[in-house]
């Protein structure tokens, strides 16, 4: 570990505890300037000494749950929205605290106001504190101060994008001074004498199908040089990264876990997913309304079209609103041997996608409205019903149908792992532009690397990816 990260993650601690001591002053001469005390006059007593008392102790409670919640974690640079996303959960967090204080002891203080604004504040001051301390530390990585000097070994394709990315990303920190394709006897002789005038921090395995031989070798080598060792895990070890050791008899069991998304990750997400679809609900109720209008006037058919979606252990209907002429809609529903036919007549004319799933381009069963319901995601609102009833999560693998989920190759369904998502990774990656292997990978990522973290940072960043122009299904 370099001394500037050791040193810049020192300064985050007392640097967090001023900016919450500083947002909750601010909170509270808030709320004593004359557009509040307009807007709502005081009614409670508190000086401002008794206030900073239970402030300092407030500050206190909020560092352990920063720290709880990995904020203090020494890593290498971690992303800024990464970091921000991290202050608001902790924040949110600290906010829960002090509503409990305030249900338990009355006394402590009555201003909702000072509360909501101390919590919104301390985010914004954080956040701000925590973006410049950061970017200061990769202007510094610009200049070579706390760059991890590495070696690679290795002569594969991933060790070419491995050069690529550390060269063109000065801010990941780390610079590669020497490279062997091989890790043989003359390679490792190469690198004693090599370390003998020049300061290296890490080795790194960059090629997966380098011999066990070369492997132990190297391995052996950066623990008796006392250098980091890391190496591109293999398909095998990739798959194998989540583990849970446990003990039978007194030998060690280790069980591969396919998610983290078990059980309270599982109950998280399932708590996380019914109170923001009712909120969801509740929120787009006027769109829902007007859409069903415009859909009802628009032509002749039910307003909404459920069509068969394929989980884990059977099938559900996933709600839609209807986008499409009521005749040429597909579906067990609908009974329409014609409109099945046309439909697989489109789909090898016009389209778009490769792989089992397929994408139907200028498709002509849809009506007028209906472009414009596809064209802004507004015919799957409904599905917000599906999460609430348990059948989806508001983030998870796009869901598919029967028929093209009977064409998945076997390592294809590693998604149908968890329940299928309104928006997720690979959608926010390029929504419907992606092909289907690059949504396999993006969507295995998501289910190996589940985090309710990365669950909000997804549903963040779904309106830009529905914002983007993109031409209607």
């Amino acid at each position: 570990m370099k001394r500037s990260e050791l040193f810049f993650s020192f300064l985050l601690a007392p640097l967090d505890f001023f900016m919450i001591i500083l947002a909750g002053i601010s909170a509270y001469y808030l709320r004593f300037t004359p557009t509040a005390t307009d807007i709502r006059p005081i009614i409670f007593s508190l000086p401002f000494t008794q206030y900073f008392q239970i402030l300092l102790l407030i500050a206190l409670a909020w560092l352990i749950v920063f720290a709880l919640a990995g904020l203090y974690n020494i890593k290498g640079s971690r992303s800024l929205r990464n970091e921000v996303y991290r202050v608001i959960l902790a924040c949110s967090t600290g906010l829960m605290l002090v509503v409990v204080l305030i249900f338990v002891f009355r006394e402590l203080f009555s201003s909702r106001f000072i509360v909501l604004a101390g919590w919104l504040i301390a985010i914004a001051y954080i956040s701000a504190a925590r973006i410049v301390v950061r970017s200061i530390q990769r202007l510094l990585l610009n200049y070579g101060v706390g760059v991890h000097k590495i070696i690679l070994v290795g002569n594969s394709q991933t060790t070419d994008v491995l050069i690529h990315e550390f060269s063109s990303r000065k801010s990941l920190g780390y610079e590669i001074v020497k490279r062997f394709k091989n890790f043989g006897l003359e390679a490792e002789q190469e690198l004693e004498n090599y370390l003998k005038t020049q300061k290296v921090d890490e080795i790194m395995q960059s090629d997966p199908n380098l011999s066990k031989a070369e492997v132990l070798r190297l391995f052996d080598f950066a623990d008796g040089n006392h250098l980091t060792f890391k190496y591109a895990a293999d398909l095998l070890g990739a798959k194998v990264l989540k583990t849970e050791v446990s003990e039978i008899a007194g030998i060690p069991v280790v069980e591969v876990k396919e998610t983290p998304l078990d059980g309270w990750g599982r109950i998280g997400k399932r708590i996380f997913d019914i109170i923001f679809s009712l909120l969801f609900i509740i929120l787009f109720s006027p769109i829902l309304i007007t859409a069903a209008i415009i859909i009802k006037l628009d032509s002749r058919g039910p307003v909404i079209y459920k069509n068969k979606r394929v989980l884990k252990d059977g099938c559900f209907k996933l709600f839609k609103f209807r986008s499409m002429i009521y005749q040429y809609c597909v579906g067990e529903e609908y009974g329409n041997d014609q409109a099945l036919e046309l439909e697989k007549k489109l789909i090898e004319e016009k389209n778009t996608k490769t792989g089992p799933v397929y994408k139907i381009a200028g498709d002509p069963r849809l009506t007028g409205a209906g472009k414009f319901l596809r064209r802004w995601s507004i015919d799957e609102l409904p599905q917000f019903f599906n999460v609430l009833i348990g059948q989806m999560s508001l983030v998870g693998p796009r869901p598919h149908q029967p028929r093209e989920v009977e064409k998945y190759e076997r390592h294809h369904k590693k998604v149908l792992t968890i329940k299928p998502g309104i928006t997720g990774l690979a959608q926010i990656s390029g929504r419907s532009d992606l092909g289907f292997e690059d949504e396999v990978k993006l969507d295995s990522y998501y289910i190996e690397n589940w985090s309710l973290m990365m669950d909000i940072s997804i549903l963040l960043r779904t309106p830009l990816a529905v914002l983007k122009n993109r031409k209607a299904e």
